[in-house]
């Protein structure tokens, strides 16, 4: 229980970041919402990190739900330093908002966004260490593994909760989200177009 109540935060945060994103982001296309954005003179750029930013309470608010009642209630330890948590946790919501904006720029459908997510979804589960370990899996399946955000912040935050470790001294995993993040929103902003069609 130890190992895994830390996994779950990323875990349940990997699910609803991405899934409320890229539903979010369909909905508007459906219900002709867009319509609104093409009269206005904001930037793909600039409405990718506004449609994003909301969600990072949200995402928090599950951090400090899932981590408090894991504490309480099946007493894991929490070592690490807050702002070493909250620093971790928000590359990581942020990582993983992203990949639902990218995701939303390919889905047609709010069916379509939910199917893509759970696409997502299963290899971050069964490849980030969650559910067995990472040392233990095949080397493709490794590589794999690294390129999926979840990998980094489980590794962050168990390190971080359990460990007391630095977020400084998690640099690899932490540059990683950052660079994800970054790169996302550049590819999400390039395929959106603000047009009807």
């Amino acid at each position: 229980m130890v190992n895994i109540v830390p996994g779950l935060v990323a875990v349940i945060l990997t699910m609803t970041m991405i899934l409320f994103t890229s539903a979010a982001i369909v909905r508007e296309h459906e219900h002709g919402n867009m319509e609104f954005l093409i009269t206005t003179p904001v930037r793909p750029i600039e409405l990718m990190i506004g449609k994003i930013s909301p969600y990072v309470i949200v995402g928090l608010i599950q951090v400090a739900i899932i981590l408090s009642v894991g504490h309480w209630v099946f007493s894991v330890p929490i070592r690490g330093s807050f702002w070493s948590l909250l620093s971790g946790s928000i590359l990581f919501i942020f990582a993983s908002l992203t990949l639902g904006l990218v995701l939303s720029t390919i889905a047609k459908t709010q069916l379509q966004a939910t199917q893509v997510t759970i696409f997502i979804l299963l290899p971050s589960i069964l490849l980030s260490g969650f559910m067995f370990p990472y040392d233990a899996m095949p080397v493709a399946a490794q590589w794999i593994a690294e390129a999926l955000p979840v990998t980094h912040f489980i590794r962050m935050i168990r390190a971080i909760a359990l460990r007391d470790a630095n977020i400084l001294l998690l640099g690899k995993d932490a540059l990683w989200l950052g660079l994800f993040t970054v790169g996302g929103i550049i590819i999400a902003s390039l395929r959106f177009k603000k047009t009807l069609g």
